[in-house]
């Protein structure tokens, strides 16, 4: 049987690469196109451009509803010059601190009138100080001395309302307040203590009760004079806080 040949015209693949179609060479490698890109505007220079917003010299411009934006208002709010100092925002006044603080230094006449404002700032630092000074002579007891300055707070709460009955005004927030800053003689005793021969026993015992003496005295002073004229058995109540102050003396070595 005869082999019949027959004639297979070429097939031409179209393609946008700017390939001739009338061209029957097969063989012909595509030239690969660049991926799509947008165009871009040109620009002076090649950093990205910002807006800028000049609050001061902005001019008043009209609102929507035909009144007028003045640009002093805004300028004055963006300015700094007008904001409170960090430690007023944080609620921390160093010079009622400080007044407070000197007030219990006496311990015979107590000023009254500055701790009608309880704060929490002194008491901390007092607390802070204690346990530095318990820190430098050799024990960590930052956990016993908050643990106790809370336990004694509530105590002294108790103790109080018992006294006042339904008369009585202060509150827990206050009592911690004058707990802390009465604090401020067992801290200086233990700061005195550092210096003290271990020894001297009999020194460390007369050292410690004239300072128990002198924080549960000026303590006593600020809560019956804290109670507005409320009738309160003074000798129950400094009974109760020589015992708290008893226990922060007996940590100090």
């Amino acid at each position: 049987m005869a082999n019949k040949e027959f004639k297979v015209p070429p097939v031409i693949f179209s393609s946008g690469g700017g390939v001739n179609p009338t061209a029957g060479n097969l063989n012909q490698r595509h030239v690969p196109t660049a991926p799509f890109q947008p165009s871009r505007p040109q620009s002076s220079s090649s950093a990205i451009p910002f807006m800028s917003f000049d609050i001061g010299s902005a001019a008043s411009s009209s609102g929507a509803f035909g009144g007028t934006i003045s640009s002093s208002g805004v300028s004055g709010s963006a300015s700094f010059d007008d904001e409170e100092p960090l430690l007023d925002e944080l609620g921390i006044h160093p010079d009622q601190i400080w007044h407070k603080t000197k007030s219990i230094l006496n311990p015979f006449r107590v000023n009254s009138t500055v701790h009608k404002d309880s704060d929490l700032s002194g008491p901390i630092f007092l607390y802070l100080a204690l346990c530095l000074f318990q820190l430098l002579a050799g024990k960590i007891q930052f956990g016993v001395i908050l643990g106790w300055i809370v336990v004694s707070s509530i105590f002294l709460y108790i103790v109080f309302n018992m006294l006042a009955g339904r008369n009585g005004n202060l509150d827990l927030h206050t009592c911690t307040s004058v707990i802390g800053y009465c604090m401020l003689p067992v801290v200086i005793l233990s700061a005195a203590s550092l210096f003290i021969p271990q020894g001297t026993n009999i020194i460390r015992y007369a050292m410690a009760g004239g300072f128990v003496l002198w924080a549960t005295r000026a303590c006593t002073n600020l809560m019956v004079a804290l109670a507005d004229g409320v009738s309160l058995d003074t000798y129950v109540l400094f009974v109760r806080g020589g015992v708290a102050y008893e226990t922060f003396v007996v940590i100090i070595p």
